[in-house]
């Protein structure tokens, strides 16, 4: 199977660590690890002192699934596969899905939900937001006229990454009833769960809501911990679990023994890594919309309503690509162009959890008053 480039990771390759400054990151910085370790039980800090490090089990540990269990409604422990993130989406594509099955992706997205699908011969076709001036709105209508008889997956992503959208209670379950009543399989990838930006409007998991969906979660976004590469899928269809239990033989085999205490601290502990991130991301969000009014000819905003990401309308002369280009070599900020969700050539994908997000934005400010030929 040959896999096309990954042009947003690509992208990051190239300046990531190199950048002096990072605008377009969607994760929250990272804890330090003194910081988990803080919160641990004393039975959990017993684990990680007397911690081998063998092999773990592929499934992942009894205990980090069964901290899992809680933040589901009807999940059990034999539900759940845990692996990185990255590594469950390609093998679930995988396991799924056959040369000519009709794909449906959200557009734009995270391009490994689907380019595998795409390179296993897939026909995909993108369900495209609206937007009028107004916030991002995926219409579950428009899903719904996507449908073919040779449908066989549908990937939605809520949060959604780049645009920060999530929907109503009741827009979601027209989705899930779309796939319920097509007998489609749904992916649903939760990686931004609990980041809404409003108290109690949280969305359950999918995989609680509908029989035939698989659900992924993890520790890089919604806690902060990218650096542990731990995510895990959920689902009633144990079938399809068992398949992507195989299949992982092939590949990583087992999880990292000292990232899965880690993760299990802090699924033990959510609302200390949770409430920081949002408290900083809105905060941020606020910060931004103040810039965004002081440099209305630069770009447009509408503030998300969930997640640590907007997309941006750029209104600047040539391409998203090359304003990005130009802004990293003269004032060392990344950003990240909409040419790398292969969504158009104007927009730009903001990240808001990062502590020094007023510093950058002084510092491209300052670029801007000084470049009036944007």
């Amino acid at each position: 199977m040959h896999l096309k480039d990954f042009k947003v990771e690509r992208y990051f390759a190239r300046y990531e660590f190199t950048a002096k400054y990072l605008l377009s990151s969607s994760d929250c910085d990272g804890y330090s690890m003194k910081y988990v370790l803080n919160l641990a039980s004393n039975e959990e800090l017993e684990h990680w002192n007397n911690l081998k490090l063998g092999y773990t089990e592929t499934l992942g540990s009894e205990s980090l699934r069964q901290s899992i269990l809680p933040h589901y409604q009807t999940i059990d422990l034999d539900e759940v596969v845990v692996s990185s993130p990255g590594e469950a989406n390609f093998i679930l594509m995988n396991v799924v899905l056959n040369a000519g099955d009709h794909v449906i992706c959200m557009a734009p997205m995270y391009q490994s939900l689907y380019q595998v699908a795409k390179d296993l011969g897939c026909d995909i076709s993108f369900w495209e937001p609206t937007q009028n001036d107004g916030p991002w709105y995926y219409d579950p209508a428009d899903l719904k006229n996507l449908i073919r008889t040779n449908t066989r997956l549908i990937v939605i992503n809520f949060p959604h990454n780049p645009t920060g959208f999530s929907p109503d209670l009741d827009s979601y379950k027209d989705i899930i009833s779309i796939a319920r009543a097509n007998g489609i399989l749904l992916f649903s990838d939760e990686m931004y769960r609990f980041l809404d930006h409003k108290p109690n409007v949280d969305l359950p998991s999918a995989c609680d809501l509908y029989e035939n969906a698989i659900s992924l979660w993890g520790t890089a976004k919604t806690f902060g911990l990218a650096g542990l590469r731990l995510g895990w899928l959920t689902s009633k269809n144990k079938d399809i679990l068992k398949k992507v239990e195989s299949y992982k033989d092939y590949l990583s085999i087992c999880n990292s023994s000292t990232s899965e205490i880690l993760a299990t601290i802090a699924l033990n502990n959510m609302e200390k890594f949770i409430q920081p991130n949002l408290e900083k991301i809105k905060k941020n969000i606020s910060v931004f919309e103040q810039f965004q009014h002081r440099n209305r000819n630069f770009c447009d905003f509408i503030k998300p309503n969930s997640g640590s990401t907007a997309f941006v309308k750029l209104n600047v002369k040539g391409t998203a690509m090359d304003f990005a280009e130009k802004l990293v070599r003269n004032t060392g900020i990344m950003l990240l162009p909409s040419e790398t969700f292969e969504y158009g050539h104007k927009h730009t994908r903001i990240g808001f959890g990062r502590e020094n997000m007023p510093v950058v934005l002084e510092v491209l400010e300052t670029y801007l008053q000084k470049d009036k030929g944007l």
